[in-house]
């Protein structure tokens, strides 16, 4: 049992995961970056894509639709710089939880829309959601998982300062 714990320990302490969650915080952050750009460049057409999912009361669509796209800059720079990166990547895995209660929901309810991550709905209205959008999200949630589970001493400005 004790060489077990020694063998798990040094597993999750092995010093190669800072490198390969550097790379998956560097991913991930493209992601988010990418997928916030037409959001802030158009928070009216993601308005609508967060209305069409018929979730939320209309007076949380606005507030949202300014917000969120924000949110998805800040963890993607952290991500990037190592700021807090654990913390953003805790970010990530809860953003990435919300979408995809949101896809299950529109799914579960037949709406016919896309997901609105990398463009709106009117652009993009030949990706439609599907399992595969989920399968995407779900992966993306198990790498934010990696970094905040492994992650210990991430490269970045946190480990200099």
């Amino acid at each position: 049992m004790a060489e077990q714990n020694s063998r798990l320990n040094r597993f999750i302490n092995h010093p190669a995961h800072s490198i390969i969650a550097l790379l998956v915080r560097f991913y991930l952050a493209w992601v988010f970056i990418s997928a916030c750009l037409h959001k802030l460049a158009d928070p009216t057409s993601f308005a609508i894509d967060i209305a069409t999912y018929q979730m939320l009361p209309l007076i949380f669509i606005n507030p949202l639709a300014i917000v969120l796209p924000y949110v998805e800059l800040g963890t993607g720079i952290m991500l990037i710089t190592g700021t807090k990166a654990r913390a953003a990547a805790l970010m990530v895995c809860g953003m990435m939880i919300m979408f995809m209660i949101a896809l299950s929901y529109a799914l579960a309810h037949d709406l016919s829309i896309s997901c609105g991550c990398f463009a709106s709905n009117a652009a993009a209205a030949s990706d439609p959601i599907s399992g595969l959008t989920m399968l995407r999200d779900s992966a993306w949630l198990i790498l934010a998982i990696y970094v905040v589970i492994f992650d210990k001493k991430p490269l970045g400005v946190d480990r200099v300062a």
